[in-house]
């Protein structure tokens, strides 16, 4: 009954929003995800899925050989007939015996090639806990296996239950995320239009324009954009976000102890003013050693205390309330310079510090690796919401969720299910610099960038996106937009695509026989414009998120 209705709901809303899908057939995606361990698991999503009609289980076992001397017991799945291109959701509950928890690494076997990690867990001991993530063949696989891994040599003993694998066409995938934008990015509108004794006038030549989104959709800058008016006339065109690339970190603003210097830092801010841009502050502290100033490596004990101390007091009262958010911490899923030195209490102290000098602002953990691959064991998303609530639980006022997102080859399936796991803990989740590898040509990552942030902007638990791609005449970090004459590389050419894909344009459309027009638009500021015979008439009106239309009125 309940996937009867979810269906009906979809088809009503592509009707109702005029999507270009005319048809869909096939299971909607399951969003659901578990972050807790259960004593007992769930039920398999899509009832097992294509699971429980052409797989079978077979035994084996971990580690890195064939077999082990203590005869430990690995479920696997024997799979038929894989296609390629199909997109596989796959999830299953795990629990393990021989350890108090361990990383679990399901990992695919084709004749062709190894899928390292299609999805992991941080299974415990006596509960049981869920995996989620999935899978998208380079060749079709007539035999696959499917099977699970201990990440270390320990002899662990894994046992599943309620595994799911449910493929998915390429358009039902993107049909289920039209479903998503046009349910959570977009809000119905009705303009109403009467005169000054309130009869409703019909034939009311109208004209909607957006003039802002809602949505942060940005991009890094660097220094380079000072002075350089077409660099700068280019971004503004598209963008409503920016971070600046390196310019307000710590070896930037305070090369020389004692000395440190805004200026530069100071000028991209008054370009963002100027253009209404929305600004991230990044970073205050920079878990790897290698960026943290060489005068700052060289302290211990007090003298470092009082150091960070200063730095976090000289940045965050001198930009009080002009970035929206900072990254407190960057990186400490991989490194640890400052706890090293400070105990493991020192990122705690930065937490705290900086919600005090800046109330208002977004704490945010921010790492690489949590939604680009399952394969680091430093940063899989159990990892990642483990610290953070970690810090959480010891006082720490974060707030918000960063995701680099500095991809090679992007898994849909793992993204969209990496996504689904963080959402669970009910904070703003961003991806905070993102970007393709430049070991693949321009049109794959072009190809690659539109997957990304598809995926991140139709999962409603997403509030924004920023590129890795600020513009240097020796190119960019990995990924350019454009050539440094400001033409559009391919990877341009999609940002460019989905920019106007997500924006309502203007609309123009007269008022119906009760003095109204409907449309549906995305979140954001709007201009409305009516004229009747020799009247004219003007307003505005913010389209914010909520399910119910959004009523407006103008009087002629």
């Amino acid at each position: 009954m309940e996937e009867t209705f979810s269906f009906c709901l979809l088809m009503f809303f592509f009707l109702l929003r005029g999507s270009s899908v005319a048809s869909f057939d096939g299971p909607l995606y399951d969003s659901t995800a578990y972050t807790e361990c259960k004593m007992q698991p769930e039920a398999a999503l899509y009832g097992g899925g294509i699971i429980n009609d052409q797989a079978s289980g077979v035994e084996g076992s971990l580690g890195n050989s064939a077999t082990t001397s203590s005869g430990v017991y690995s479920p696997s799945f024997i799979l038929y007939n894989l296609s390629q291109g199909t997109i596989y959701c796959f999830s299953s509950w795990v629990k393990i015996e021989g350890a108090g928890s361990a990383l679990i690494r399901a990992s695919l076997k084709t004749e062709k090639e190894t899928y390292d990690c299609i999805g992991s867990v941080l299974a415990k001991h006596g509960c049981w806990s869920f995996l989620k993530g999935g899978f998208v063949l380079n060749s079709p696989s007539q035999l696959s296996m499917l099977f699970f891994q201990n990440t270390d040599d320990r002899d662990v003993n894994i046992e599943i239950a309620s595994s799911s694998l449910q493929p998915f066409s390429v358009q039902q995938w993107r049909t289920y995320q039209q479903y998503i934008i046009n349910t959570k990015r977009k809000r119905a509108v009705t303009v109403h239009v009467s005169n000054e004794q309130g009869k409703r006038l019909q034939g009311v030549t109208i004209n909607i324009e957006q003039v802002s989104k809602d949505f942060p959709f940005g991009s890094a800058i660097a220094k380079t954009i000072l002075g350089n008016l077409p660099y700068q006339n280019w971004f503004v065109k598209r963008f409503n976000a920016a971070v600046f690339e390196n310019e307000l970190k710590w070896y930037a603003t305070e090369p020389e102890q004692g000395k440190t210097n805004y200026t530069i830092a100071d000028q991209m801010l008054q370009f963002v003013r100027a253009n209404q841009i929305t600004a991230r502050g990044h970073n205050i502290f920079w878990e790897d050693p290698k960026y943290t100033p060489a005068w700052v490596r060289n302290l211990t004990g007090n003298e470092l205390h009082s150091a960070v101390n200063s730095r976090i007091q000289s940045l965050m009262s001198k930009y009080r309330e002009e970035f929206i958010h900072w990254d407190v911490s960057n990186e400490m899923l991989h490194f640890d310079f400052y706890e090293q030195k400070l105990g493991p209490n020192a990122t705690l102290h930065f937490f705290e510090t900086a919600h005090k000098f800046d109330p208002l602002a977004t704490l945010f953990m921010n790492d690489f690796n949590v939604v680009e691959t399952c394969s680091d064991v430093n940063s899989t998303v159990d990892a990642y919401i483990s610290r953070l609530r970690e810090l959480r639980y010891g006082g720490a006022l974060m707030d918000g969720i960063g995701l680099e997102g500095h991809f090679i080859i992007p898994n849909p399936p793992l993204i969209r299910a990496i996504l689904d796991k963080l959402a669970t803990l009910g904070l703003p989740i961003w991806l905070t610099e993102v970007d393709i590898s430049s070991t693949l040509g321009k049109e794959a990552q072009a190809i690659y960038l539109e997957q990304v942030l598809r995926e991140g902007f139709s999962h409603p638990y997403v509030n924004g996106i920023m590129l890795w791609t600020a513009l240097h005449p020796n190119g960019c970090y990995q990924m350019c937009l454009t050539d440094n004459n400001l033409q559009n590389l391919p990877a341009g050419d999609v940002v460019d695509k989905l920019l106007k894909e997500w924006q309502t344009g203007e609309i123009e459309g007269e008022t119906d026989d009760h003095g109204s027009y409907s449309f549906f638009g995305f979140l954001g500021e709007y201009k409305v414009s009516v004229k009747y015979g020799n009247k004219t008439s003007s307003s505005t009106f913010s389209l914010c998120q909520g399910d119910e239309t959004r009523h407006v009125s103008i009087q002629l």
